[in-house]
């Protein structure tokens, strides 16, 4: 039994490795969807935008409505490292199950659940955290970056193993394909470097506990806030999936562009006025190129016409879904009861296997 902390092999896990496999992951996906198990979710600390929902969410329903096996996680414990979001806890983690529900997530095919109510999974965070070294941890790119965003005077422990905490929520499941950015790339590293110890240590070649989670990539393209830096709830720079058409056609009204009045699309040299044009795109099922032609010398007046009008036809059946949703919030709760039952089990089988694999069976 090896009590070193070496990561293994090295893996071809960069961005362009990730994207190289992300490819046949695609491949293999469509051939036979129902042998895959994703583990997607968020951290309830406000509505979902739109970046969300092109990012993220329209991929999940994809995923979803191929087969694949989706087990999609609100993160309510790693909220905990913002305190002025865990104080209203309850309402956040309802509305991101609405925002989940509206957008095409089927609790019926995914199993949709919080961290604290599977116990099982948390458990799984200590023998973890004993297959990592506090100096990874500390050079961990995701995590210096939590840290400098954060709003807090103090770094927490529940901060600082964040990466472990998440591959407890990958490997709990043994989730195959993970969903992510690029910038979420280092964590699932963790994963699977957790992944590979663990079976070093206590599993055997031909036996492994955990498989090493892969990465499949969004091919999303970046949409920046309203004020032209990157679109997150924090900055209160997006357009909420539960925006009225009042609040839409406010926010975008105030959007920042530039001073040149032709539009072109030209994301490296015009960045506001293509994030812009590349949001009317989506929303219209359109090349950004042909949108911005159709423009033209008009300005840019006429572009946040046109994207106002977009998002709202594009987006109202989801928000008149979302609105007849939350007339009924003992639906979210019974989804979320049920989502929790189904995890609960899952975790605590492989909490048992993990227990029998250490000789932790008394």
């Amino acid at each position: 039994m090896t009590t070193t902390l070496d990561s293994g092999p090295s893996d071809d896990l960069g961005v362009a490795g990730a994207r190289r496999r992300g490819a046949e992951l695609e491949r293999s996906i469509r051939e036979r969807p129902g042998t895959f198990r994703a583990l997607t979710g968020d951290r309830p600390t406000g509505r979902l935008h739109l970046g969300h929902y092109f990012g993220t969410l329209q991929n999940r329903v994809r995923l979803q409505n191929l087969g694949v096996e989706m087990m999609v996680l609100v993160a309510d414990y790693q909220v905990l490292t913002d305190r002025d979001v865990a104080d209203r806890l309850t309402e956040r983690v309802e509305d991101l199950v609405l925002d989940y529900l509206a957008a095409g997530l089927d609790p019926g095919r995914a199993t949709i659940f919080t961290h604290s109510a599977v116990p099982a999974l948390n458990q799984l965070l200590l023998p973890f955290l004993s297959l990592v070294s506090v100096a990874e941890l500390g050079r961990n790119p995701t995590v210096k970056d939590e840290i400098a965003h954060s709003r807090q005077s103090a770094v927490s422990g529940l901060m600082f193993t964040y990466p472990v905490h998440q591959a407890a929520d990958i490997l709990f499941c043994k989730a195959g394909i993970v969903p992510v950015g690029q910038d979420q790339l280092p964590h699932l590293e963790v994963a699977r470097i957790i992944a590979r110890r663990f079976n070093n240590r206590y599993g055997t070649p031909s036996n492994p506990v955990f498989p090493e989670p892969e990465a499949l990539l969004s091919a999303a393209p970046l949409l920046l806030g309203t004020d032209g830096a990157k679109m997150s709830k924090s900055r209160d720079n997006a357009v909420a999936l539960a925006a009225t058409a009042d609040e839409t056609a406010r926010l975008i009204r105030g959007a920042k562009t530039d001073a040149e009045r032709h539009i072109t699309y030209d994301p490296v040299a015009r960045p506001e006025v293509s994030s812009l044009v590349l949001l009317a795109a989506l929303c219209l099922g359109r090349d950004p190129h042909e949108v911005a032609a159709g423009i033209g010398g008009r300005g840019a007046a006429a572009l946040k016409a046109l994207v106002t009008d977009a998002i709202n036809d594009h987006f109202a059946p989801l928000r008149a879904r979302r609105a007849e949703l939350a007339g009924d919030r003992g639906h979210v709760r019974r989804v979320l009861r049920d989502g929790n039952a189904r995890a609960a089990a899952v975790a605590a089988a492989t909490l048992a296997e993990v227990r029998t694999a250490m000789g932790a069976v008394y």
